[in-house]
Parts: C-alpha cells; sequence; structure tokens
C-alpha cells in the first residue's frame, strides 16, 4: 500500500477507533473477554451467580479469577482456558464457561475440564476421599437440550438401582434463551444485555458499566482486542489450540481478509466500515481487522 499523508493515516485511524468503540458497544455477557473481566475478583456478582444456578444462599466465595490457563502436563496435551474459577469456602472448585455455540458447550468439554480441575486438587498422598466437589457450569446462549428447561443438572445414577452415584462432580447447563419471570430468566436476560441500564441484578450492571462507560473500562476491552489481533497474527501461538497447521490456517484467512479491506478501501474510495460491511465482517473479528490495519 501507498504511504499515506497524516491526513489519511488521521481518517484511517478515526475510522479503527469507531469499529472499536462499536464493538465494546455489541458485547454482551456471553462474550467471554467481558464476561471474565467481570466476575475477574468480583466475589459479590460470582456469589450472585452461583446462587442463583445453584438456587441456595448459603454459598460464601472465597476467591474468583478470570481467564485461566490449566496446562496439560504432557508435551503436545491439550490444555485449556477456563473463563471463570471460583472457590467457595468449603473449598468446592466452579469453572463457569459462557458458551454462543453448540460445539463450545460439547458435553465431552464439560468433562476435560473436570478433569482437568479434578487433577489439581490433591497433592501427594493425599486420600482420594479428600477430593472436593467440583462444578462445571456451562451458560449457553441456546437451549443445550431444546427442552425449553431454565437449567439442566446432569446426574449420575446406578443404572441397575437407579440410585444417585454422587462422586462430587457436578455438571449444569444453564439455558440463555430462557424467557421465564424467575431469577433464571432475569439471569439469562442480563447475560444478553448490551446495556448496563438494562440489567436487572447491579452486581452485573456494575461490571458491565464499568468495562463499557468508563474511559479506563473501555480501554482494557481494547486491549483484550490488541491481545486477539496479536494471537490472530500468529504472536501468540500457544493459545492457538492446533498450533502449527491451525495457527498457519487462522495466520492466512486473517490476512487475506485484511488484504481484501485494503483493497476495497483503495479501489472502490469506500470507507473501513463499508469495507467490513461488504465483506460481512461481524462481531470482535471487525475489531481485530481493524487492529492489524492499525499495525500497517
Amino acid at each position: 500500500m501507498a504511504k499515506k499523508n497524516k491526513k489519511e493515516v488521521a481518517g484511517l485511524n478515526a475510522q479503527i477507533e469507531k469499529e472499536l468503540d462499536r464493538a465494546i458497544d455489541d458485547l454482551t455477557l456471553f462474550d467471554d473477554d467481558l464476561m471474565s473481566r467481570v466476575f475477574d475478583g468480583n466475589i459479590e456478582a460470582t456469589e450472585l451467580l452461583l446462587r442463583i444456578i445453584l438456587e441456595r444462599d448459603d454459598i460464601k466465595v472465597l476467591s474468583v479469577k478470570g481467564q485461566v490457563d490449566m496446562k496439560s502436563p504432557y508435551p503436545g496435551g491439550r490444555s485449556i482456558r477456563i473463563d471463570i474459577h471460583a472457590v467457595d469456602s468449603k473449598g468446592v472448585e466452579f469453572d463457569v464457561e459462557v458458551q454462543r455455540n453448540e460445539e463450545g458447550s460439547h458435553v465431552r468439554r464439560a468433562r476435560f475440564n473436570g478433569s482437568m480441575m479434578d487433577s489439581r486438587m490433591l497433592k501427594k498422598k493425599q486420600e482420594f476421599k479428600e477430593l472436593k466437589d467440583a462444578y462445571v457450569i456451562f451458560i449457553c446462549q441456546h437451549d443445550k437440550f431444546g427442552e425449553n428447561k431454565p437449567i439442566y443438572h446432569i446426574d449420575k445414577v446406578v443404572r441397575e438401582t437407579g440410585k444417585p452415584y454422587d462422586d462430587g462432580a457436578y455438571i449444569i447447563y444453564v439455558n440463555g434463551l430462557y424467557k421465564g419471570k424467575d431469577a433464571f430468566g432475569k439471569l439469562a436476560h442480563d447475560f444478553s444485555c448490551k446495556n448496563a441500564d438494562d440489567i436487572y441484578y447491579e452486581p452485573l450492571a456494575e461490571g458491565v458499566r464499568h468495562f463499557k462507560e468508563t474511559e479506563k473500562g473501555r480501554e482494557t476491552m481494547c486491549e483484550s482486542f490488541e491481545r486477539l489481533a496479536k494471537k490472530y497474527a500468529g504472536q501468540m501461538a500457544d493459545q492457538i489450540a492446533d498450533e502449527r497447521a491451525e495457527k498457519r490456517a487462522v495466520q492466512a484467512e486473517v490476512k487475506a481478509k485484511v488484504s481484501m479491506v485494503k483493497a476495497l478501501m483503495k479501489n472502490m474510495k469506500c470507507t473501513l466500515e463499508e469495507a467490513l460491511n461488504a465483506l460481512e465482517i461481524k462481531g470482535k473479528e471487525r475489531a481485530v481487522i481493524a487492529k492489524q490495519l492499525q499495525k500497517q
């Protein structure tokens, strides 16, 4: 691309900032970048969330962290990054995930996430009976089992007797499409809101308001897009699941889209917004593409 003058650079930067602002405005708690930040270190919001999902008022959260990496101990083994990792006053551990699609909430993913938590609970020579309870909770933007229930508990039973088999490992799916007037319905509603003023539960509203309406919060979300841009550029390859092959595929796809956007802007004399719309680039990907253009 030919060297731009200061006016052209300023114009492009303004368009890029506009796309970043739009991407932040469109975020909801179903987006893991926003959700993990809202709950990170937020005891009040996490207790609220777990008390609603577990239908218990006695949960006391001691710690909560967002975007926690759990590395595989084996070379080449699959690692995970969980959206929220919380521990309560009894040592019970919680993995809370938000998932937009069916693949992300695959039943075997719940099994894998649970095993990764379990493998870190016991120290050498500890008895297996000392293993604390663990919950894997998927808050889905879809109805996982299509029965219009607010929540689905995955329980184990002994087939021959029909009696519960309670090993302390629990899996729960929350239906983000549920429209009831109860606490589950309000929670599903809140996770879908773009505007903090529309959120029922104040601890959630406060978190969303901080990251979307304050200068510091919006800067933090822009930094998230920066990391995504680096990831897609291949500078954070260790975060890409299938490493080299997937890295090359993602790099090629993003590079191609950036080139097409640049070509449209140059040849058709269109704005960044018009180019992104023409190529049907949506959601966070718009911000990622904009960040890539900012580097060129």
